[in-house]
C-alpha cells in the first residue's frame, strides 16, 4: 500500500463522507503539509466527548504531518450558526465570545499539539471587509440555493422567520476557506452545506478547491440521542477521572465499538484484534476497561486512570456505595414527590419517561433495595440514598 493510501485509511477511520476522495489522494501524494481547517464558534466552551470526535480527526492529520488551522469564529459567533436551528439564534456579545474562546483553547490542547496548531480568528479579515466586499461575497450565491439547506427550507415552509444575516453565515464560513487557502475542511454531518460552500467560493475566487470530510454526530450514553449536556447523556472532558471511567463503563457493549471507532487513538490493527477477541468469546468488559483507561489518561493522567479503575472495581464489583455521592434537596409542593419526578429532578435520569423505564427494568434502588412501584411517593421530611443503574447515586432529601 502506498504512503498516500495508507494515510487515507487512517483519515477514513470513523469518517462519514469524504468529498472528493480522489482529490484528497492526489493532495496526499504531494510533499508539502496540507492545511487542515476546522471552525469552532465559541458558543459552548464546556466540551464533551461528542465535540472531540472532530478534534480527534484533526489530531490524526497532525500525526500524519499536516498543519491544523483551528479557526475560532469570533466574527461568525456574533451572528450565531443557524445550522439545525428552527429559530434565529441570539448573537453573543464580543466579551462572551472572547471568554469562550479562551476556554476553548485551554480545553482543545488536551488533544491537539499546540506546536502543530495555528489558532486563527476570522474577525482578523472580516473586520477589514468593506460593504462593497460583503456585497460581492453575497453575490456568489442565490437565495434559491440557500433555501435548499434543510433547516432553512423547513423554517421557510413552516413560516418561521429567517433573518437576512443568517444567510451570511455559510458564506462567511466558506470565505474563511478562501482566505486560509484550506486544502481540507472538517465538520459534522450537519455542516455539509457550509463545507461545500467553501469549495464553491474557493473556485469563484480562483483558488484550489478544498476537500471536505464530515464526521458523524456521537450518540450519548443512552445510545439513542446525540451527546448533549442538556440531555444529561454526556461525558465532559473536564469531568473527574472517576466520572469519565464510570460513565464509559455504563455504555452498552454495542455502543462501545462506536465510541472506540470515533474516540480511541489505538491503531486499526489493535482494534481489529479487540474485535476478534470478543468474537471468539472474550468478555467485552475487558475491552471497555482498556478504552476507559485510555480516555481518562488523555484528559487527566495514567495514574488517574489506574485510580479510577480501582475505584470502579471497589465500588461496583464489591457493591460499595461511594463516599462522595451528591446530596440533593427537593422541595415538594404537596405531601411528597412521585419517584419518577424525584429521579429526574435529582439528575439521576434525563426525563420522567426514562425514570419509568429504569424502574420497569429493575434498575432503581432505594437504600440498596430494588423498587418496582412506579407510583411510589417520597414524602416530605425523608432522606434516601437512591441508585439508578450501576453507577448513578444521589442522597435525596425532600422538604
Amino acid at each position: 500500500m502506498g504512503a498516500a493510501h495508507k494515510d487515507l485509511a487512517e483519515i477514513q477511520r470513523g469518517a462519514e463522507e469524504i468529498l472528493v476522495e480522489s482529490e484528497l489522494v492526489e493532495k496526499l501524494k504531494t510533499d508539502k503539509p496540507l492545511r487542515i481547517k476546522a471552525g469552532f464558534d465559541p458558543t459552548a466552551p464546556d466540551l464533551h466527548l461528542g465535540h472531540t470526535v472532530l478534534l480527534n480527526k484533526l489530531k490524526t492529520f497532525q500525526d500524519l504531518g499536516h498543519e491544523v488551522l483551528f479557526l475560532i469564529g469570533d466574527f461568525t459567533g456574533m451572528i450565531g450558526d443557524p445550522t439545525g436551528k428552527n429559530v434565529t439564534r441570539k448573537p453573543l456579545t464580543p466579551e462572551q465570545v472572547q471568554e469562550n474562546a479562551k476556554s476553548y483553547q485551554e480545553q482543545v490542547f488536551k488533544i491537539l499539539d499546540p506546536a502543530k496548531t495555528q489558532v486563527v480568528f476570522n474577525s482578523e479579515w472580516m473586520n477589514k471587509m468593506s460593504s462593497a466586499d460583503m456585497i460581492h461575497l453575497a453575490a456568489q450565491h442565490t437565495v434559491a440555493r440557500m433555501l435548499e439547506r434543510d433547516d432553512f427550507d423547513k423554517r421557510y415552509k413552516s413560516g418561521q422567520p429567517i433573518a437576512i444575516h443568517e444567510f451570511l453565515y455559510p458564506l462567511i464560513q466558506g470565505y474563511d476557506s478562501v482566505i486560509l487557502e484550506a486544502d481540507v475542511e472538517l465538520g459534522g454531518t450537519d455542516q455539509k452545506f457550509n463545507l461545500l460552500m467553501g469549495r464553491e467560493l474557493q473556485k469563484a475566487y480562483g483558488k484550489s478547491q478544498q476537500c471536505i470530510l464530515t464526521m458523524p454526530i456521537l450518540e450519548g450514553l443512552d445510545g439513542v440521542q446525540k451527546m448533549s449536556k442538556s440531555l444529561n447523556n454526556y461525558i465532559g472532558i473536564n469531568d473527574s477521572p472517576k466520572d469519565i471511567f464510570g460513565k464509559l463503563m455504563s455504555i452498552s457493549d454495542e455502543l462501545m465499538w462506536r465510541y472506540i471507532d470515533l474516540l480511541s487513538f489505538k491503531n486499526l490493527d489493535d482494534i481489529a484484534q479487540w474485535k476478534n477477541e470478543v468474537a471468539a468469546g472474550g468478555n467485552p468488559i475487558n475491552i471497555k476497561k482498556a478504552f476507559a483507561q485510555e480516555i481518562v489518561a488523555r484528559f487527566h493522567s495514567e495514574a488517574d486512570a489506574q485510580t479510577a479503575q480501582q475505584s470502579f472495581e471497589d465500588q461496583f464489583k464489591k457493591g460499595q456505595i461511594p463516599d462522595d455521592i451528591a446530596e440533593v434537596t427537593l422541595v415538594a409542593e404537596g405531601e411528597g414527590i412521585m419517584i419518577a419526578n424525584v429521579l429526574k429532578d435529582a439528575g439521576l435520569t434525563s426525563s420522567t419517561s426514562e425514570a419509568m423505564r429504569m424502574i420497569k427494568q429493575g434498575a432503581v434502588k432505594i437504600e440498596g433495595k430494588k423498587i418496582e412501584d412506579k407510583s411510589l411517593m417520597i414524602n416530605k421530611g425523608h432522606q434516601h440514598i437512591i441508585q439508578v443503574g450501576k453507577r448513578r447515586f444521589s442522597k435525596v432529601s425532600v422538604t
